[in-house]
């Protein structure tokens, strides 16, 4: 069984890594989602609220599992027994920094591959960085992620 891990800090959840979720179950058999704390992010919601929305919007999908992100992603995929990490690209400016996050998983476990999906193109505008801001200033975001979240962020 072939099982990869898709990380991020998923705050929040939009419809750019739901596409890539999407595709990526289809391709793996099991597809885990690994919601790292990350608060140097300064994520606006809660590392216990992203995992509740990840796992409302998915509940009933047999292949795919969400968990919180523990310690290095290399060490933690292998005791998942993912040794595949997923990333998602919506330009070309984020390959450089993936390229690089690559290389160094690799490097800290040999047994790691990354596989990199690009976003379809009509969800490759859509950021969680740009999602927060529309929230922080009043906008709606109910066109750029799941209803799961607009819920969450309305209350």
């Amino acid at each position: 069984m072939k099982t990869a891990i898709y990380p991020g800090t998923f705050d929040p959840l939009t419809f750019g890594h739901m596409d890539i979720i999407a595709r990526a179950s289809q391709l793996f058999d099991c597809l885990i989602i690994a919601v790292a704390p990350n608060s140097s992010k300064n994520p606006l919601l809660s590392l216990e609220q992203r995992i509740a929305s990840i796992r409302e919007t998915y509940a009933g999908k047999n292949n795919i599992e969400v968990v919180e992100l523990e310690g290095l992603l290399a060490r933690f995929a292998m005791t998942k027994n993912a040794p595949i990490i997923v990333r998602g690209l919506r330009s070309s400016s984020d390959f450089d920094y993936e390229f690089q996050l690559a290389g160094m998983n690799h490097q800290l476990n040999k047994e790691i591959e990354t596989v990199f999906l690009r976003t379809s193109e009509q969800y490759a505008f859509i950021s969680s960085t740009l999602v927060r801001e529309i929230v922080k200033l009043g906008g709606d975001i109910s066109e750029f992620v799941p209803e799961t979240v607009t819920k969450l962020l309305n209350k």
